[in-house]
This record gives structure tokens, sequence and C-alpha cells, in this order.
């Protein structure tokens, strides 16, 4: 079984990677494909005059603040047009797949964050009520009774918390707990880059190889979203995933191109 995960920007080409996924299951591939939605969040967020706002962690890490008013701007640009349209592209190839997110059938549950600290202005402060959480559990039941009857989930945020709240949730942390309690080994992550960029500004700069026990020394290197997930990543290789690739959501043939190396490998 392969866990794909697709990034939410505005060039991912979703064509390009339906038509590469028709090819994998046809020769057998099991997959679960997981995606972002941030560009359309964005875009639906302005056309309803609601802003969206990027909260910073003491640490770097930057995220979006959720209330209740971004929950419902976060239910509609995942759950519902990139989930559909993506839904859409994969039938136009013969694909059986079904939508989710995280809250149906409780498949992905989280423990609700409390009160967060978070760096504004060069001051550190504690904010409150901010509606996220970091999942613990995976539904697998529901995930191989429809695997085992040859549907490909297609799962994006947000997730349940155990008080049964609507969350915004990491999706990348979200996928490497989902492989772990799955028992997948590899994890493919598109998005726009040809891979880890040990400059951002230099897409020729591609780091190729990481050694696992490097992660933790590519962190300087990571900007924005990418700290992130490499986050997701270490978490991935703690529950038992043994490879993860890196690869370009813009190009042809995307998820072959990062199997075969094209990108970064991380081992």
């Amino acid at each position: 079984m392969l866990i794909i995960k697709i990034g939410g920007g505005k060039n991912i080409n979703f064509d390009n990677i339906a038509a590469d996924l028709a090819s994998l299951v046809k020769a057998g591939s099991k997959i679960i494909l997981i995606h972002g939605a941030s560009e359309k969040r964005d875009e639906i967020a302005q056309r309803l005059g609601i802003p969206t706002k990027t909260i910073m962690s003491p640490s770097g890490i930057s995220s979006v603040l959720t209330d209740s008013d971004a929950i419902d701007v976060f239910l509609m640009a995942y759950c519902g047009v990139v989930n559909k349209r993506l839904v859409e592209k994969l039938f136009a190839h013969n694909i059986n797949a079904v939508g989710l997110s995280g809250v149906d059938g409780r498949l992905w549950q989280a423990k609700r964050k409390g009160a967060i600290m978070i760096k504004e202005k060069n001051k550190v402060k504690l904010l409150k009520g901010n509606l996220t959480g970091r999942v613990e559990k995976i539904n697998d039941h529901l995930l191989k009774l429809l695997i085992n009857s040859d549907y490909l989930p297609v799962i994006s945020a947000p997730a349940i918390s155990h008080e049964n709240e609507i969350v915004n949730t990491d999706n990348d942390f979200a996928t490497a707990v989902m492989a772990g309690a799955l028992g997948v080994f590899e994890i493919v992550y598109l998005f726009e880059a040809p891979g880890l960029l040990k400059d951002f500004k230099d897409k020729k700069s591609v780091i190729s190889q990481i050694n696992r026990n490097e992660l933790d020394d590519m962190m300087e290197f990571a900007e924005g979203r990418m700290k992130k997930k490499l986050i997701g990543v270490k978490k991935a290789f703690e529950v038992g995933v043994k490879k993860v690739y890196f690869g370009d959501g813009r190009v042809e043939n995307p998820i072959t191109n990062a199997l075969k190396g094209k990108g970064t490998i991380i081992s």
C-alpha cells in the first residue's frame, strides 16, 4: 500500500496526478490519497470577506488561526470543492474514488489543543480558542473496508476531536499517523517544488538523498510549510515508515517520477 499526500498550492496539477494514479492502480497498487487545499481556502475566504489570519509559533512555524468562521471556510475548500473535484478527475480515469474528510466516520480522531503559545510583534503570548488539534487515532477499520472493496479513499482535513468538535489539523502529521496505523512503509509527498531545496530561491538545489537521522539538520533549509512537512516525516519514521519521497506535483507523471528518485528520497 502507498500513501500519496498532495499539497494545496495553486500550481499542483491534479490532471497529471490522476493520470499517473490510474496507471499505478491498473498495475495493482493499493493507494490512499490525502490532499491539501490552502490556495482554495484563501480564495474562498477572500471572496466571502473572511480574512485568513496567520499565527507564528515561538519556534518560527506558521499556521492558520482557526476560529468558527475559518472552520466553515475550511469545510468549503477542503471537504467540498477540492475533494470533490479530485474525485471527479479520478472518475474520469475509471478509478473508483471515495471522498472523505477526517470527520467522516471519525476517520481522524484528534486531541484538541488547549491554549497555545504564539509569537506576535517579537513577544510571546498565550492564545485561547483556536480550533486545532493533533490526530492521535485513525479509523483503520473503515479505511481497510474501503480499500479491500477496491475503493480509493481521497481524504482531507479537518479532524474530529474526542469531544466531537471539528478541528483543523496538520495534514502531514495526520498522514504519518495513518501510515503507522495501516502499516504503510512508503509515503509520497507532492508539492510546488522539485524536492527539498538547500536554497529555496535556487530550484536546482535539490537535495536528492537524506538519511532520516539528518532530518533535524534539514530544518535549517526548510522554509514555510516545509518545516511542518519535515515534522510529519519525522513522525512517519517513528511509526514504522521506511521511505519518504518528495516530488514535484506540477509535472507529468509526478508520482512515478518521485518513486524513481526524481526529487528527494528520505530513508
